[in-house]
């Protein structure tokens, strides 16, 4: 009876779990029917989008490449505007340049500079292209009758040559010839030729065939060698203060000629290694040496042979430092006076310069090198002053040095100690 009933009580229960097993495969069928027409979808729509961003990525390199020639054709065209202007100013510079030359040349041949600052760059170059054919009739050599001012200040007539900017002249009735120059708009003579070039310049005047003396310095060389002059002249422009400077070099000349006869002269000291051999070498010694000899053998006691060698010492000392010091002396004192002598000076120039001013620079540079002479003459008394006390000094005191050393073995002879002590 159980069992009946028990079955009766499970059979609804199988029947419902019969109808829910196959209400859940149908929701797992549909959910797969659902998710297979859902990846079908995702597949299509894939493709889709694969294919539009295919398009996106070739145009984005189309435009890319679009980027590239317009960023290209742009540089080049920034490039070719930077090279232009960079052309350009070097066409502005050039032309600055070209006009600075003009404007030199154009001052040289007189133009002054009010006037060229009024003048364009056309108008520049019509004047040059003027003065060069001015300057190309100069070229070619013709003689004309001038006034000419001579190197003695007279003024005279005189035919003169004219090539470029040389100028020859000869005066025939003064029987005079020479080169020339203008200056302040005159005519003024250089320098003067001998005999024999006078006589070819003059067949040249009157034959118009010969040969010219040519000075290509313009004159400057003759300028130079009419500066020129000599020791005597040159010492005499530094005034007063060269006479002590001449009396101390003319005084540590003679000095030095002494010292240098005196330390020559000098026997050499014989050297004496030990008191054994003092009284075999006695025989050889000279002057200095043999009076220390003298004196240590003379000598009552070892006190008193100390003390005679000792002043004999420093009398020989004394003669030969003698004088020494006058040779220092005139190395210090020498540019002292040199430089007082250029102090003088350039008080003297300046008050030239107050007097007449300064715009006249050969008073200036004429009082500055007339100043200088003194310190030159200075130093060139004391570098050889100093050089020669130095040598002169050392001499003496490598031949004092070798006398007390020969005095210090002589010192350290114990006879005569011994002889005092035995009496």
């Amino acid at each position: 009876m159980r069992k009946i009933l028990l079955s009766c009580l499970l059979l609804p229960v199988v029947a419902f779990a019969g109808q829910l097993e196959e209400n859940m495969v149908n929701k797992i069928n549909q959910a797969n029917r659902n998710l297979a027409a859902t990846e079908k979808n995702i597949n299509q729509e894939s493709v889709r989008l694969s294919k539009a961003l295919s398009k996106l990525e070739q145009s984005v390199l189309e435009l890319r490449n679009k980027t590239a020639v317009a960023r290209r054709k742009m540089d080049e065209r920034t490039l070719g505007l930077t090279q232009l202007e960079s052309r350009l100013d070097s066409w502005k510079k050039q032309q600055v340049f070209q006009s600075n030359l003009l404007d030199r040349f154009l001052q040289q041949q007189g133009v002054s500079y009010s006037q060229l600052t009024q003048l364009s760059f056309n108008d520049k170059l019509s004047q040059v292209e003027q003065n060069l054919a001015q300057l190309e009739q100069k070229l070619i050599p013709n003689w004309q009758t001038s006034k000419l001012i001579l190197t003695n200040g007279e003024v005279t007539q005189a035919n003169v040559l004219s090539v470029g900017p040389v100028n020859w002249f000869i005066d025939t009735e003064n029987q005079i010839a020479g080169l020339a120059s203008w200056q302040n708009n005159l005519l003024t003579a250089q320098a003067n030729l001998d005999s024999n070039q006078y006589d070819d310049l003059q067949t040249l005047l009157t034959a118009q065939s010969g040969e010219l003396v040519l000075d290509p310095t313009l004159g400057r060389a003759v300028t130079k060698s009419q500066a020129e002059e000599g020791m005597v002249e040159h010492v005499v422009k530094g005034g007063i203060w060269v006479v002590p400077i001449l009396v101390f070099a003319l005084i540590a000349t003679i000095i030095c000629l002494f010292k240098v006869a005196q330390l020559w002269r000098l026997p050499q000291v014989v050297r004496v290694n030990s008191v054994n051999t003092i009284n075999t070498l006695s025989a050889s010694f000279k002057g200095m040496q043999l009076a220390l000899y003298n004196v240590a053998r003379q000598a009552v006691n070892a006190n008193d042979r100390d003390d005679q060698l000792f002043m004999q010492l420093q009398h020989d000392k004394h003669q030969l430092e003698k004088w020494t010091n006058t040779i220092a002396i005139t190395a210090a004192v020498a540019p002292l006076l040199g430089l007082l002598g250029t102090v003088s000076g350039m008080i003297e120039t300046f008050r030239m310069m107050t007097s007449f001013g300064s715009s006249d620079p050969e008073v200036i540079s004429g009082g500055i090198a007339k100043a200088l002479v003194t310190t030159e003459l200075g130093l060139v008394v004391a570098i050889p002053a100093l050089i020669l006390n130095a040598v002169l000094s050392r001499k003496a005191k490598r031949y004092y040095d070798d006398l007390e050393g020969f005095a210090l073995v002589l010192s350290n002879d114990k006879s005569n100690a011994q002889e005092d002590a035995k009496s």
